[in-house]
């Protein structure tokens, strides 16, 4: 049962997790250790150092926050939140997610936008490289589709890429999904992610640990993926170099006991490395939607791996240069080889498949199949 937290303790909270200097498991160890909650402000820094609480550059930031004019300044900020349309979310809170309370240095403090996974339904983590490929972006797309439609919710860091295309597929899906950032709340980051931020606050949620204005530096993600990690049942790696980001949300989940997924690729593609060896050190590898469903135990119906257009449909022309196109782009005149016709007749076959919704041209003369 969780104790909440009267409206001065909850103060005293935000403040602490204001303080600069202090990462999550620092304002823990103080909040653990004074059993009058609310008396924190009257304590002495050098105090809370002799404890072994606070290093000495954090006892002077502490001791510079308990001077009336911040206090009152974080206290201001607190009380506008609300008019800004933003929640601060404890691990003292029934709605807090039940996945964060047992993490390493889970946070104390949340700021959220828009609404909470609901705690009955699955949650999975999509995850992978922010310079995808055409491949990469399709499949974290038709997942983030597929998976929400089918009652799993969807999770990642709202960043380009695979995380954005996972958010974009839950939303054409009509769905909510949820972003986990690594900056302050009322930042946008990257700023092209903007429209689906905005879609997401509106129809999901956007959640951070840090505080407002906190710019998106470096050292915030590897914090931000422990969260991402532990709000998701399990995670998906769709695209990821052997040393990325992705890789640190991975290893996180294994640390939290998760089960992780990657999506399998051929062995000269650099951004497939880190998925195989994933696989090769344990990870499930993710062959169709309906891996995830039966890992959940969820009912579904025959799902493909890849939605195929019906090829009986189709002139035996347009069969011969269907069949030689795939989801990463080709040239025209690699598609002319295969197919064996003539180069006319393949841009004018080529234009048909593309009015008929069957292919798609990516770039000046590059196709591939529409999934």
């Amino acid at each position: 049962m969780i104790d909440p937290l009267t409206k001065e303790e909850r103060q005293c909270l935000f403040w602490l997790t204001r303080i600069n200097g202090f990462g999550a498991l620092t304002v823990e160890k103080i909040w653990n250790s004074i059993p009058d909650k609310v008396s924190i402000y009257n304590i002495e820094g050098k105090v809370l150092r002799e404890k072994g609480l606070l290093q000495p550059a954090q006892a002077e930031s502490f001791d510079a926050f308990r001077k009336y004019e911040k206090r009152q300044e974080i206290q201001e900020e607190y009380e506008k939140l609300k008019e800004r349309g933003i929640r601060f979310i404890t691990p003292f809170d029934q709605e807090y997610p039940k996945g964060l309370q047992n993490i390493a240095a889970k946070p104390m403090g949340l700021y959220w936008k828009g609404r909470l996974p609901d705690r009955d339904y699955p949650v999975a983590a999509i995850v992978g490289a922010r310079e995808c490929t055409s491949y990469g972006g399709q499949i974290a797309r038709f997942l983030g589709k597929e998976l929400s439609s089918q009652g799993v919710q969807i999770v990642s860091g709202l960043a380009s890429g695979v995380d954005g295309a996972g958010h974009m597929g839950a939303l054409d899906a009509g769905k909510p999904t949820y972003g986990v950032l690594g900056c302050g709340i009322n930042i946008c980051y990257p700023k092209e992610n903007y429209k689906l931020y905005e879609m997401m606050e509106r129809t999901g949620g956007i959640v951070s640990e840090y505080g407002l204005g906190t710019r998106p530096r470096p050292g915030n993600f590897p914090m931000r993926n422990r969260i991402i990690s532990g709000m998701s049942d399990i995670i998906i790696v769709v695209e990821a170099r052997e040393k990325s980001g992705s890789l640190i949300t991975a290893e996180t989940a294994l640390e939290q006991g998760k089960d992780v997924f990657a999506i399998p690729g051929r062995i000269t593609d650099i951004l497939s490395a880190g998925c195989n060896r994933l696989i090769q050190q344990g990870a499930f590898p993710l062959l169709e939607v309906g891996d995830i469903l039966d890992y959940f135990g969820m009912t579904h119906g025959k799902m493909l791996r890849i939605q195929e257009k019906n090829q009986k449909g189709l002139a035996k022309k347009e069969k011969k240069v269907y069949i030689c196109l795939d989801l990463q782009p080709k040239f025209i005149e690699e598609i002319v080889k295969e197919s064996g016709l003539p180069m006319h007749e393949c841009v004018g076959i080529l234009l048909d498949l593309e009015l008929e919704g069957y292919i798609v041209q990516e770039a000046n003369h590059y196709y591939r199949k529409k999934l």
